[in-house]
């Protein structure tokens, strides 16, 4: 029996060191298939919510919120802005050279009030919603299109791809924004065919290329101050390559108001040369500094505003 027993026992001990042994390696290996699930999960939650899917009503009200909302928060640095581009019209040289944001914003509040710094900031808006609104609707579309179009689904991440997709993309967006509002607002837009194209084509270019290198170098970063960041420098590049077009464009649009005697009567090519002739190249970028101060808060608020409005909005189910 003391035999038996002492068999019985190995024999015990044994088994159930082979469980122990076969239940570790179970362990291990459901261990290593949940970390591998919680990984793709990861993954995949993180490629939603960079570039979440949502219908084409949410993307739009997304779009045109904010349009709207990034409009309104710079108002008042846009209408500076303005009063610098317009300032090379007149022919009083001691005023241009005295020219400063601090003392046209001072003007402007002695003279109409702080509340005018947003003087006519609802019609801006009804012109804005829907153009940020098909804007940023057709650069998705336009994205969507040249990648499958060009077989570049399987080179995403590829700088040089994606930059042209992005550049070609932004451009045809702004232009088909530009062409949909014309009539919304005609005086505005008479020219903008001219200067809007770059300008987005730049803007979201610029922007899809940044948050692409920096979401591979700092994966854990915020989405939202990702976006409010990289939609800042791209509102920076966008301004300082097209400043100058826009600026002509402007004076074009506004010379001969209020009965003014005509100034630029040979066409962009001619207000360019009259420009560089009578005030030099810094003419082509008088109110530059205004206008980075409006298009850095500005274009992160719209990039930001819509990425953010684009995660809230995936969460609704939609039949569009």
């Amino acid at each position: 029996m003391n035999m038996e027993a002492r068999v019985g026992v190995v024999v015990e001990g044994g088994q159930r060191a082979l469980n122990s042994a076969h239940g570790a390696v179970v362990d291990a290996g459901a261990r290593k298939f949940l970390q591998q699930q919680q990984q793709q999960q990861h993954e995949h939650s993180s490629k939603q919510g960079l570039n979440p899917q949502i219908g084409t009503v949410q993307q739009l009200l997304a779009g045109g919120i904010a349009g709207a909302f990034s409009k309104t928060c710079t108002a008042p640095l846009a209408r500076l802005t303005i009063l610098f581009q317009v300032q090379g019209m007149q022919s009083d040289v001691s005023a241009l050279s005295k020219a400063s944001i601090w003392r046209e914003a001072s003007r402007i509040i002695n003279e109409e009030g702080f509340k005018a710094f947003w003087k006519g900031n609802l019609v801006t808006i009804a012109h804005r919603l829907p153009y940020t609104a098909v804007n940023f609707y057709a650069y998705e579309r336009y994205k969507s299109f040249l990648q499958s179009t060009l077989c570049l689904e399987n080179q995403r991440g590829k700088a040089g791809a994606d930059l042209g997709v992005h550049f070609v993309g932004g451009g045809l967006a702004g232009m088909t924004a530009a062409s949909a509002t014309y009539p919304l607002d005609l005086v505005r837009t008479r020219l903008a065919a001219q200067g809007v194209g770059p300008s987005i084509a730049i803007s979201f270019s610029v922007y899809e290329s940044l948050r692409s290198y920096w979401q591979l170098q700092r994966p854990d970063d915020s989405t939202i101050m990702v976006s409010l960041a990289c939609g800042s420098l791209s509102g920076i590049a966008s301004s300082t390559a097209t400043f100058p077009i826009d600026l002509v464009r402007r004076r074009m649009q506004l010379e001969g108001a209020a009965g003014q005697a005509r100034v630029y009567k040979t066409g962009l090519a001619g207000t360019f040369r009259h420009i560089i002739h009578s005030e030099g190249l810094r003419g082509l970028y008088r109110g530059i500094l205004p206008e980075y101060y409006k298009v850095v808060p500005g274009v992160g608020i719209v990039f930001m505003t819509y990425e953010t409005l684009k995660m809230l909005l995936s969460s609704i189910p939609t039949g569009y």
